[in-house]
């Protein structure tokens, strides 16, 4: 007897319950594709294996061939690596009633473009500009999609075709590989480079300027630090330089605070309105980053220069959509009260959060660790620091404390580690000094976290530990 003829049906396939479970994550076409290319594979072999007589043995290799195909999508994890704005991760998180703000400008129509009043054609940028107006200082604000984004618009828009000074200092990666000076060049403008890497001088920028300078650019060492023998021009000053030739300065704020961050045990950060108030004329800076929103580029500044950004084609191709703008209208509208900003912020809750609580998270954790893995494993609450992330803050980090497992054997941890990420909601730690470091900092529901972490016993078993 043929036993090809064995083979179960697509057709009946995908009728099994387990395999209308992954119609249901990954999409009915995708997986009947999937189970078409195995049986195709099976017929131009010489033999039929097992398996493909066995209508129970197909959803693990569905799953198999597919994150091989599609990888795992976007999956939601616990971020324990004790990086909290982690670029990797999705940078900060939304609370619930940010979210929904987004949810509800996507599941009706909304004025996004349209003037009850006038019953015309509105702007959209409108939906958040006086907010921002009222919370920075400026006279007007845009925004686009992120803040390389609004780094490139900027410089199109006031400086294309022109030198654009900036201290050899402030060249600095953004991240994902993106430079400073391919940004300018990307821009259209031409890069002067002044002064040295760790020493700039305000001579150095007179010098610089001449009749074709249109733009003065600096770059705040958000996301490093040049320590030392160093010297740089603040914003104060380079106003005065920049007025005297009548000519604007605009300042890439890079990760961007509109509150003082001090009050969390953070460093001082200058916040938009304060580098408004000492003399920039623009200035741009994230918003999934300090200020703890979605991502955006939001650029804030004169309203003659705001303008002509807004004039700008590449305008349109990096505007926001009207979920990120209703998300951004919520996260300005707290920003309003500084009492309660940090209760409906995340990320500020999360700097805010107390060393007795982040110990008492720990202290469970480990316990139920200690129940759910073997002997060959050691559970500790241990002191930890979590770095702030993303560029923000480069050189602080936040005393925490994180629960850390050590291990027998090197290889039972990497298996360990491996299981961790292979968890219904993967958990996503740190490997140092030959331990795994599970930082608490992040945690928002350690009930949920532990009934998540009791399902290492059967991925452990699996696995062969």
């Amino acid at each position: 007897m043929n036993k090809l003829s064995g083979l179960p049906a697509v057709d009946r396939l995908i009728k099994e319950p387990e395999v209308a479970g992954l119609i249901a994550q990954w999409g009915r076409q995708a997986i009947i594709d999937v189970l078409r290319n195995l049986q195709q594979q099976v017929r131009s072999s010489d033999e039929v294996p097992s398996w493909a007589l066995d209508s129970a043995q197909y959803p693990a290799r569905v799953v198999q061939r597919l994150r091989k195909q599609f990888g795992t999508g976007l999956r939601p994890v616990y971020n324990l690596a004790g990086t909290i704005i982690h670029t990797n991760l999705g940078r900060s998180l939304l609370s619930r009633k940010m979210a929904k703000a987004g949810l509800a400008a996507a599941t009706r129509a909304v004025t996004l473009e349209f003037d009850l009043e006038t019953g015309r054609r509105g702007d959209r940028d409108k939906l958040v500009e006086q907010l921002l107006c009222v919370l920075t200082g400026a006279e007007a604000a845009t925004v686009v999609n992120n803040n390389a984004a609004a780094v490139l618009l900027v410089l199109n828009s006031l400086a294309e075709g022109s030198p654009v000074p900036v201290s050899r200092g402030e060249l600095v990666e953004i991240g994902g590989s993106f430079r400073v000076p391919e940004i300018m060049q990307k821009a259209g403008c031409s890069l002067v480079e002044i002064g040295t890497t760790n020493r700039t001088h305000l001579k150095d920028y007179e010098a610089a300027i001449d009749s074709d300078t249109q733009l003065l650019l600096k770059v705040h060492p958000s996301n490093y630090h040049i320590a030392g023998f160093t010297k740089s021009v603040d914003v104060q000053q380079l106003s005065l330089v920049a007025k005297n030739h009548n000519i604007p300065l605009y300042i890439d704020l890079g990760s961007g605070a509109l509150i003082d961050l001090e009050k969390f045990g953070l460093p001082a950060e200058p916040t938009a309105g304060e580098v408004l108030a000492q003399g920039a004329d623009i200035l741009s800076f994230s918003g999934d980053k300090l200020l703890g929103s979605i991502q955006a580029g939001i650029i804030v500044g004169k309203k003659a220069l705001i303008d002509k950004i807004r004039a700008n084609p590449l305008k349109r191709a990096l505007r926001v959509d009207k979920i990120t703008l209703g998300i951004l209208t919520e996260t300005f509208r707290y920003y309003q009260d500084t009492t309660t900003v940090r209760d409906n912020i995340p990320l500020l809750a999360t700097f805010a959060k107390s060393l007795s609580e982040i110990n008492s998270q720990s202290v469970l954790v480990a316990e139920a660790l200690c129940e759910i893995l073997t002997s060959d494993f050691k559970c500790e609450v241990c002191d930890s620091h979590c770095q702030i992330g993303s560029g923000s803050l480069p050189e602080h980090h936040l005393a925490s404390r994180a629960v850390c497992i050590s291990s027998t054997s090197g290889g039972l941890l990497n298996t360990l580690h491996a299981s961790l990420r292979a968890l219904p909601t993967p958990v996503i730690c740190r490997v140092q000094d030959e331990r795994l470091w599970m930082d608490m900092r992040t945690v928002t529901d350690v009930h949920e976290l532990i009934e998540n972490l009791k399902h290492l016993t059967t991925i452990m078993q699996d696995s062969g530990q």
